[in-house]
């Protein structure tokens, strides 16, 4: 009987990849087969985020309860990966005993001996070290699931942002060997993949070697994945803006197959905030490179990052972040009330904003993000998405479900036949968290 993982994940794009592949690695070396149910797991693995707040208690809330089922089955093994593990350490196995394994972002790939040594000597472990690109060259094939598939190609940051953690928990950039991203992409396009998002916490720093050392750039590294066979979509997340380059904003006009949306994060529209945050550019800054991103593509969807009542944000601060929403127009906003992270420069500072006002800010950002999204949703009706379809809908199997390029979710009757391919959609309404529209099979798109 094969033996079951459960893995539960916590935080962004990266951490949902890397929970792809802790499975895909525990398959391969031990069999491993993945159940939602962590009662009937023999491993449980947390992989965690240290970005939100309350992150740390987050985790030993979760763990708390899996040890209710340790007691009953002794031979469960915990473990506990990702960026609150990379903090913390051996931290971990003091506050919570029963865990087995904790392991870092870049050490993942050893978990296979991680675990032989807990099934095999009962010794529990800790490997938070960073050896880099090591991670990617012992990793199996990806498992392909659908018709969409995320693609690592960088990891880490070395901006040092004031209230940011990803530098310590998962260290410096490094890039992935242009080669071995592609050959990667080859392969699931040869397995029906049709869409792939390129993924790195600073995504457009990447600077890939080739095989003669040459340094290969995400711009260019775009042109070569549209060129795959088969991939018909291409995103990317997360950006930061210094590393926007005019090559980036040009190949939106220049590529094809490269999604019209990009989520490209300010933080805040306030310059003395911004400065702060060591974000190092202004709010003029951003909207140039915004400017320049839309005269290569016009109809552009942008979403973007905010951090409310960072120390010391006034009223006026405030105001100048939701002057620079009302001139973008973002379609999204992922946007949270500022918490210290442990160990940051920011973590030193004064929070001495209330949380009700904290709270009032984010209600008015929030509420002014979602009110532009319902508008640009309204102007899709009548209109004509390519959608790749992904499968059935969720709501209603009946009808069929995928995305248009400023990735919103279309619900459509259709049959089983479309699934995989690119189908022209007439919009026909706007819902709150979706579109309904009409196929045209005969306007399938090659």
């Amino acid at each position: 009987m094969p033996q079951k993982l459960h893995i539960k994940t916590f935080g962004c794009q990266m951490n949902e990849y890397d929970s792809s592949r802790m499975a895909d690695l525990l398959r391969a070396s031990h069999g491993y087969h993945t159940t939602d149910d962590p009662d009937a797991a023999d491993m449980v693995l947390l992989n965690t985020c240290s970005v939100r707040e309350k992150a740390q208690e987050k985790v030993f809330s979760q763990l708390g309860r899996w040890r209710q089922i340790k007691a009953r089955k002794p031979g469960l093994v915990i473990g506990v990966g990702g960026c609150v593990a990379s903090q913390e350490g051996e931290m971990i196995m003091k506050r919570a005993p029963y865990v087995d394994i904790v392991f870092g972002p870049q050490t993942l790939h050893r978990l296979p001996a991680l675990l032989d040594r807990v099934l095999q000597k009962r010794a529990r472990s800790v490997d938070i070290s960073f050896p880099e690109i090591e991670k990617f060259d012992c990793l199996p094939p990806p498992r392909v699931v659908g018709v969409k598939a995320f693609v690592s190609i960088m990891e880490g940051c070395g901006k040092y942002c004031s209230f940011c953690v990803v530098p310590y928990t998962r260290g410096t950039e490094f890039s992935r060997p242009f080669d071995d991203v592609i050959t990667e992409v080859y392969d699931l396009a040869g397995r029906g993949v049709r869409e792939v998002n390129l993924l790195g916490q600073n995504v457009n720093a990447y600077r890939g070697p080739r095989h003669d050392g040459r340094p290969v750039d995400l711009a260019e590294l775009l042109h070569y994945v549209a060129a795959i066979d088969g991939i018909d979509r291409i995103r990317y997340t997360t950006s930061h803006p210094l590393d926007f380059t005019d090559a980036l904003a040009r190949a939106f006009a220049e590529i094809p197959e490269l999604a019209g949306h990009l989520h490209l994060p300010v933080q805040s529209g306030s310059d003395r905030i911004l400065q702060l945050m060591k974000r190092n550019y202004t709010a003029r800054d951003y909207l140039r490179w915004v400017d320049k991103i839309r005269a290569h593509r016009p109809d552009i969807s942008l979403s973007s990052d905010f951090i409310i009542g960072f120390p010391g944000e006034t009223d006026a601060d405030f105001a100048a972040t939701m002057a620079l929403i009302e001139a973008v127009g973002y379609d999204q906003s992922f946007s949270f009330i500022y918490s210290p992270r442990p160990g940051t420069p920011a973590a030193q500072l004064a929070d001495d904003i209330p949380l009700a006002v904290k709270k009032a800010r984010l209600q008015e950002l929030q509420s002014r993000i979602n009110a532009m999204a319902a508008s640009i949703a309204s102007r899709m009706v009548g209109g004509r998405e390519t959608i790749l379809v992904e499968g059935p809908s969720r709501k209603d199997p009946r009808q069929f479900a995928g995305r248009t390029e400023n990735n919103r979710v279309v619900n459509f009757d259709g049959s089983p036949g479309m699934v995989g391919d690119f189908v022209s959609v007439t919009i026909t309404e706007a819902l709150p968290n979706s579109l309904r529209g009409v196929a045209a099979p005969e306007k399938k798109v090659a």
